[in-house]
């Protein structure tokens, strides 16, 4: 009888070598917003994905058919929305802000399974909520007098990443992560081509502040590559994370995938040299605490051993 051997050490290793490469290809929108369309980026970027899925699929590896066609799509409409967001917020945000915003995704999780599951959460969840809601404040700093709703959204799409998480578990078990994958990046194609024709293509903005309000934007050999690294760089990193969440207990996984946010803000400092503000920085650490704190008192409970096992 085979059995499925947990490996956390390669399962961290897996996992940081995904968030590394998304940290690493994230902070390459600004080359994209500049001059191109958050919609053409997302339609031909999808397009680029689901072709290179579908290679994979022809070499014998997987398949993208679902098993609950709805439940699929109704997952990756959430996904899909919260990326859109998150992208988006990359043209006009320092990247450390909106990854800390998505991060939040986990606060929602506990509330909404709480709220709409009806399911128990002792006090140690509830603290890490509150911390973590504590931290997206000191990432964000809303000024009273001068509120911007805009700096709020980053955590919108946390609330729309927590629905579909939720929504995997509940509606899309037994599917396999080839066909999750296709169908985030065929809903995040479907959106791009949806603004593409209903967004003007003149009279937006120039440079990055056009980004979302662009229809269409310059298609040459420069902007092909940028997609084309976006698409390699999404896909190894996404692979990297479901193969994390195979060798290793998905409750320690998920800790080590707030090493996001210091890939993500290193590599900002790096190109673009963004800096974040110690409060800034205190926030990010309340956050990553309080996700982690929900991921590990989140585990099932490890049964006892059988006797006649080893331990």
């Amino acid at each position: 009888m085979t059995t499925n051997v947990v490996r956390p050490g390669l399962a961290a290793l897996s996992v940081l070598g995904g968030m590394f490469a998304l940290g690493l290809t994230d902070n390459f929108v600004p080359y994209i917003s500049e001059r191109g369309s958050l919609w053409q980026f997302h339609m031909v970027r999808s397009v680029m994905a689901i072709g290179l899925l579908g290679l994979i699929v022809m070499i014998g590896f997987g398949s993208l058919r679902p098993k609950r066609p709805w439940a699929v799509v109704g997952r990756s409409l959430f996904q899909a929305g919260a990326m859109l967001i998150y992208f988006g917020c990359l043209s006009i945000m320092p990247i450390g802000v909106v990854v800390a915003g998505l991060f939040t995704s986990p606060l929602f999780v506990v509330v909404i399974s709480v709220v709409f599951q009806g399911k128990r959460v002792g006090p140690f969840r509830w603290g890490a909520v509150a911390l973590g809601f504590v931290g997206a404040l000191l990432v964000i700093r809303p000024d009273p007098a001068a509120l911007d709703p805009v700096a709020f959204l980053p955590v919108f799409a946390g609330l729309l990443y927590a629905i579909g998480a939720v929504a995997t578990r509940a509606w899309c078990e037994g599917e396999t992560t080839m066909t999750l994958t296709a169908g985030f990046f065929g809903m995040l194609g479907i959106f791009g081509a949806i603004g593409v024709f209903m967004v003007p293509w003149e009279g937006a903005p120039t440079g990055h502040a056009g980004f979302v309000l662009r229809g269409w934007g310059p298609l040459d050999a420069e902007m092909l590559f940028w997609f084309g690294v976006q698409a390699v760089g999404s896909l190894i990193g996404i692979g990297l994370i479901f193969r994390g969440y195979l060798l290793g207990e998905a409750s320690q996984v998920a800790v080590f995938e707030y090493a996001l946010l210091v890939f993500a803000s290193f590599w900002a400092w790096v190109l673009w040299g963004q800096t974040v503000p110690m409060l800034g920085l205190m926030g990010m650490a309340f956050i990553a605490a309080a996700g982690m704190i929900i991921a590990l008192r989140s585990a099932p409970p490890v049964p006892d051993p059988v006797p006649g096992t080893a331990a």
